[in-house]
């Protein structure tokens, strides 16, 4: 594990030291020991934000815009907010996207067992292959959303550790998960937002570049 100050994440990330404290209690950063964050965390960060520093959207609108490139009815908002979520999206860019949607749920990185693949499979909410859609080799790690009260039972099942260069991405999030699993299987916009959350730079680059063709259709 690489570490950082907080005074080095805060040049890292182009912020002030009490905004990196701030980013840690909202749980965006993960700090290992006083003063003491994990690098990776920080640059799982910096590579969401691109260099921004605008407020994510709520949970509720980034599941909204999901929703909505995804073909969806996004009922959980009103129609005067889905609406001027919609004017937003036609102005946006795909890495603009990522950033404002990270909210849509509580991402943490754990480390596993070799055997433990398929039995979270079958306990998690994923982007069925949306890595191969997008001409990516299939890749060795286990990336599913699952209900915020659902993660500590899950954890202590499986034995994982945390680890944020692990195997193991599981998205919490309050989200009613039929809605979730209704829209990764609707189009490719929940697994190329995952994917654009990647430090890989080629799953990145086609996450981003899935979401720019999205958003063009979107516009046109």
């Amino acid at each position: 594990m690489s570490l950082l100050a907080i005074s080095e994440a805060a040049d890292r990330l182009g912020v002030s030291t009490r905004q990196v404290q701030h980013l840690v209690a909202r749980g965006e950063l993960r700090q290992v020991a006083r003063g003491v964050l994990d690098e990776t965390s920080v640059e799982r960060l910096a590579a969401v934000r691109g260099g921004s520093h605008k407020r994510a959207w709520s949970e509720a609108t980034a599941w909204g815009a999901v929703a909505i490139l995804s073909g969806a009815d996004a009922e959980w908002m009103g129609e005067s907010q889905r609406s001027r979520l919609k004017g937003r999206l036609r102005a946006m860019s795909a890495a603009v996207l990522v950033e404002r949607a990270r909210e849509r749920a509580d991402v943490t990185r754990y480390a596993a067992h070799s055997s433990t693949g398929q039995y979270l499979e079958a306990e998690l909410v994923y982007a069925a292959d949306v890595a191969g859609r997008l001409g990516l080799a299939q890749a060795n790690n286990i990336d599913g959303y699952l209900a915020v009260g659902d993660v500590l039972g899950l954890v202590s099942r499986h034995g994982l550790i945390r680890d944020d260069e692990g195997r193991v991405t599981l998205r919490a999030t309050a989200m009613d998960l039929d809605v979730v699993r209704d829209l990764s299987q609707r189009s490719v916009v929940l697994g190329a937002l995952d994917l654009a959350e990647s430090l890989d730079v080629r799953e990145r680059r086609a996450g981003i570049d899935a979401l720019d063709r999205v958003l063009e259709a979107f516009r046109g």
